[in-house]
């Protein structure tokens, strides 16, 4: 038997990253990942093929538009093998660099599932027993199956069939409006599929302001999207003809039926704890399934810890590779840590117009009793996105009324994934609204759009 002093379970975002620190530390370490293939959820199935398959479909967008810009190009189609094949390189070369870097001797690597046996060893496929000093658990997630009716007996589609794609469907039924969602319904949509979205809550992106969530919604019906929302799924069935979905519309009372082709189940993911055999190895876990842990990424069994999409709060691989860093440093006695600052976390929705985020929203921030300012600009009134045809959204700041101190800020619109990093950096180093002013802007840019609300922000202050 053997025995490391720091063994991880999943080699995505959150293991790799703690396997690496705790190699650097000096550690011995063994990584067990029991996937078909190495590389972890973001590479393979997540962040990387679906806004390489993304991007593409917003150059096709702005090529279709080419007139409104003074441009001629007389075809503009989506050629589905050539796009998948251009996404298999594209994840293909990042998965081989993280598969290398795994396989680079620096780390035991085991090829096979594990379950715990007991509070310090795991028990692989075969039979072997590897004891450790300190755990980390980061095996991912997987796509959840709630229990509405009919859809366990109906065949469905996940994010990773639409991501295999080499044609174009005929219609499809999104059941959800969360990010993943949203993402692959507008991809759909825009390669040329009929595309019908039902979600359960009264507006899409339940995570975002319902201000953001409109703008996205005006976008997608401009796109051709038949998107329900505030509904309750009655029933789903399917037979060779297609799928058809039954549901109750809250707003009117109505009760409507929709069918297509192919039904994609994007109503969430759970952690991928089943066969870890927690229990025996003593850790808790919440009413979701997620393990629990405190602010060092400890679990209830304080040797063994827990990072990315296992434990939450949020499915970001940003977050996913902080908690893994930190686990190993915590874990290995690294001294003067910090724990994760999850008002510091950003989220990006790629839709376009695209929604990010960073630090508490309004409601969050009226629900800690915190007093704030707030000042918004539209994009439609801005030019370089007028220029751009890019009059969706726009920039949200939330300041201290005191200092000005910046405590979260929001964009709706184009590159707002780039633009909200601005933020980042500040909130990072505590800036207030001024301290941005400070800086020149360029114009005419994308950018100078965040000033306006700065300067809102700045006459209000004493």
């Amino acid at each position: 038997m053997k025995t490391y002093d720091f063994v991880v379970l999943g080699g995505g975002s959150a293991g790799f990253n703690g396997a690496r620190v705790a190699r650097s530390l000096g550690k011995r370490v063994a990584i067990i990942d029991g996937a078909r293939k190495l590389g972890g959820l973001c590479i393979l199935r997540g962040c990387m093929p679906s806004k390489t398959l993304l991007w593409s479909t917003e150059v096709l967008h702005l090529a279709r538009k080419a007139s409104l810009f003074g441009l001629r190009i007389p075809i503009a189609e989506v050629d589905m093998r050539a796009l998948h094949r251009r996404k298999v390189h594209v994840i293909g070369e990042f998965a081989d660099y993280r598969a290398k870097a795994l396989e680079s001797g620096k780390y035991d690597l085991y090829r096979s599932q594990a379950r715990f046996i007991s509070p310090n060893r795991v028990e692989l496929a075969d039979g072997t027993v590897i004891q450790g000093k300190h755990f980390l658990v980061a095996t991912g997630s997987r796509v959840s199956e709630p229990p509405i009716p009919g859809l366990a007996d109906t065949p469905y589609w996940t994010s990773d069939h639409v991501l295999e794609l080499d044609r174009v469907p005929l219609s499809v039924i999104v059941l959800g409006g969360g990010i993943v969602a949203c993402e692959l319904a507008q991809f759909l949509r825009r390669i040329g599929a009929k595309v019908i979205q039902i979600q359960r809550s009264p507006h899409i992106l339940r995570d975002y302001s319902c201000d953001a969530a409109e703008v996205v919604q005006s976008a997608f019906r401009g796109d051709g999207i038949e998107l329900f929302t505030n509904t309750r799924i009655q029933g789903i069935s399917g037979d060779r003809g297609g799928v058809s979905v039954v549901f109750e519309d809250l707003s009117s009372g109505k009760l409507v039926r929709r069918k297509a082709a192919h039904l994609l189940n994007a109503l969430g993911r759970e952690p991928a704890v089943e066969g870890l055999d927690l229990k025996a190895a003593g850790v808790k876990t919440d009413e979701a399934g997620r393990i629990v842990t405190n602010a060092w990424q400890q679990t209830s069994q304080r040797h063994i810890y827990a990072g990315g999409d296992v434990c939450g709060p949020m499915e970001v691989v940003h977050l996913a590779v902080q908690q893994g860093e930190l686990a190993a440093r915590h874990a290995l006695g690294v001294r003067k840590l910090s724990p994760v600052d999850y008002d510091l976390a950003m989220t990006v929705v790629f839709t376009d117009p695209p929604v990010a985020s960073i630090g508490p929203g309004e409601q969050e921030l009226l629900r800690r009793k915190v007093s704030f300012l707030k000042a918004s600009y539209p994009f439609n009134d801005h030019g370089k996105s007028i220029l751009m045809d890019a009059n969706y959204g726009y920039v949200r700041v939330l300041a201290e009324p005191r200092s000005g101190r910046i405590l979260g800020a929001e964009i709706v619109g184009a590159q707002a994934g780039e633009l909200i990093h601005c933020f980042s950096v500040a909130m990072a180093m505590k800036a207030t609204v001024r301290d941005m002013l400070r800086a020149p802007w360029y114009h005419p840019t994308l950018a100078e759009i965040l000033t306006y609300p700065l300067e809102e922000i700045a006459d209000q202050l004493p």
